[in-house]
């Protein structure tokens, strides 16, 4: 028996030790990247354009983010964004509760025939070209809205909000209030928001993330670069060399260095905001999943 119970600790053991193995080697390979885009930003711009960065910085130099922050098109574009993903997160997480909450009432009678036409749009659109058409159509080109209306609902976070009203509020609580005398949308405003906090954070979390990573729509419906966010004007450094940013910069040397190290402050000025709140919020994504996981 004791040799057994040795034996047997000794393979929970190995298991455990090559778990943690495997779990600190994941965590270096996810880390990495990180670190290395971070390094090279804050890097001499000589070792940079020498490639003598592979892990931590070589020197230290802060040039390539004093010509970001000198930038106006960068405030621009950040404003933008901010206004993007606070107004866009707003009407999303609102229509998507009115939504969500109407379809999970059992007293609907349209409710199922609804659902199944939301989810086919989970699998066919109108295509490209047709989404183009009716957003130009609809006088939406070239302004905010266009970055914020079209994708006002998506599929799967209805049927997330809709299937957390179904597990997680009673259906004695509306009827009650209903023989109070409430109304629908009194007992929606007074009754079933303050019960539904995490699927509101949840949905606040997801819709803001997006909002903030957006650039593919901007690209289609917004010509007027006064309006791109913060993640096209990204792009346009990554793909043009920031040629902006290098005006009067006489020494070739200097401007191919810059050129370079340039990229990767703009990757950590972009990405900084969501690093910095995804470890307070990251809770509410697994619990979006575990929500989503619930069926009837």
């Amino acid at each position: 028996m004791t040799d057994g119970r040795a034996v047997s600790r000794s393979k929970i053991s190995i298991g455990d030790m090559a778990l943690e193995l495997f779990m600190i080697l994941t965590a270096v390979i996810t880390l990495y990247p990180f670190v290395y885009i971070i390094s090279m930003s804050i890097s001499e711009p000589g070792a940079v354009l020498a490639q003598e960065v592979w892990l931590l910085p070589r020197g230290f130099s802060l040039g390539s983010y004093n010509m970001v922050f000198e930038n106006r098109e960068i405030w621009t574009s950040y404003g933008n964004t901010i206004w993007y993903t606070l107004v866009g997160t707003t009407i999303n997480v609102a229509f998507t509760l009115m939504g969500a909450y109407a379809l999970s009432r059992k007293e609907f009678f349209a409710r199922n025939g609804i659902m199944i036409y939301i989810a086919i749009t989970m699998f066919f659109n109108g295509g490209l070209i047709p989404t183009f058409l009716l957003v130009n159509s609809l006088g939406m080109y070239n302004s905010r809205w266009a970055m914020v209306i079209p994708g006002a609902i998506s599929a799967w976070n209805l049927i997330i909000a809709r299937t957390y009203f179904q597990t997680s509020l009673p259906d004695s609580l509306p009827e009650s209030a209903r023989l109070d005398g409430a109304t629908d949308i009194g007992i929606f405003l007074k009754i079933v928001l303050p019960l539904s906090a995490p699927i509101v954070a949840v949905l606040t979390i997801f819709y803001a993330v997006g909002h903030w990573n957006a650039w593919f729509n901007a690209m289609l419906y917004l010509s007027d670069s006064t309006l791109h966010p913060l993640q096209l004007f990204l792009r346009k450094i990554l793909l043009m060399n920031s040629p902006d940013f290098l005006q009067g910069m006489e020494d070739a040397f200097e401007r191919v260095a810059y050129a370079i190290q340039l990229k990767y402050a703009s990757i950590v000025v972009a990405a900084l905001p969501i690093i910095c709140i995804y470890p307070f919020v990251q809770k509410y994504f697994v619990k979006g999943v575990m929500l989503g996981a619930i069926k009837e």
